[in-house]
């Protein structure tokens, strides 16, 4: 008998629930976050670091009650970090115990779930409970590493030799993030669900500040969305995220600051960047005045 979803009834009321858990969803990804588990389809979202890819993977377990369960991907990722591998030092002692046992036995006895270390995607697949799958900047990984995501995104099952197929009872909430580092193949593409996601506009974004920082005065907020929109027209090497504009927005009232001037917005601005090199570029095309500090007297 099929599972009832425990995601989203529709569109808006997917919106309506991130919005209750702090994550402000534009038509397009309410829409997008709806169908995926409608669809029981996995959802790949692209885009800049920063503008909320993660966070809305987060927001779904949150939302829904799910366990989240997260692939953090990188270049040299492997099947055994990904999917399973064999606890070989607790099969080699039961080697070492089973003495004049034959070998078949033996080998029975050391292929079974007792020795088995479950990884991200197999944990996932066979947990009953409602489960947010997260493949975090799957760009990151080998191309290898997208064959492997195609068994288990395809089917929802995973091929262990020694033990059989391993088949989804509950299919999982999958997401799929990427900074588009690299082009994924056409036929993970094909599999998913696409949404991409771009810094929100002004308006959006001052939402999302004043939602999270609600004691931020409102004409600084104004100000602060409008100086995080000026740094990201800059050509650094890391524009601000949307958690850095929260996170300045904290700043600015943890510092009581009531007018988000050049002198403060030079005073605080190693918040929202992250490189000297770009802290020299912001400071020079936002023509602001250099704090001083050790070394710079």
């Amino acid at each position: 008998m099929p599972h009832a979803s425990p995601w989203f009834a529709s569109p808006d009321g997917a919106a309506a629930r991130l919005a209750e858990h702090g994550y402000l969803a534009d038509a397009a990804t309410a829409t997008t976050a709806y169908l995926a588990g409608a669809l029981e389809k996995p959802l790949l979202v692209e885009g800049p670091a920063g503008v909320g890819k993660t966070e809305l993977a987060k927001a779904v377990a949150r939302v829904t009650g799910a366990e989240l369960v997260r692939l953090q991907c990188y270049e040299g990722l492997d099947e055994a970090r990904a999917l399973y591998e064999w606890n070989y030092k607790k099969q080699l002692l039961r080697i070492q115990s089973s003495g004049d046992q034959a070998w078949e036995q033996t080998h029975d006895d050391i292929f079974t779930e007792e020795f088995l270390l479950t990884r991200p995607l197999l944990t996932a697949i066979r947990r009953e409970e409602p489960t947010v799958l997260l493949v975090d900047e799957v760009d990151k990984t080998d191309v290898e590493v997208e064959g492997l995501l195609l068994e288990v995104l395809s089917d929802f099952q995973v091929t262990i030799p020694e033990l059989g197929t391993v088949a989804a009872v509950r299919r999982p909430f999958v997401v799929l993030t990427s900074n588009a580092t690299r082009e994924l193949s056409e036929a993970v593409k094909r599999r998913c669900l696409y949404l991409h996601l771009d810094y929100p506009d002004a308006e959006r974004e001052r939402e999302i500040v004043t939602g999270q920082v609600p004691d931020l005065d409102t004409r600084v907020a104004e100000q602060l969305v409008a100086t995080v929109a000026r740094l990201r027209d800059l050509d650094l090497r890391k524009a601000p995220s949307i958690a850095e504009s929260v996170d300045w927005a904290r700043t600015l009232v943890a510092l009581e600051i009531g007018d988000l001037d050049e002198e403060a917005v030079a005073a605080t601005l190693g918040v929202v960047l992250k490189h000297a090199s770009d802290q020299d570029k912001a400071v020079r095309e936002l023509k602001l005045a250099r704090q001083p500090g050790p070394g710079r007297r």
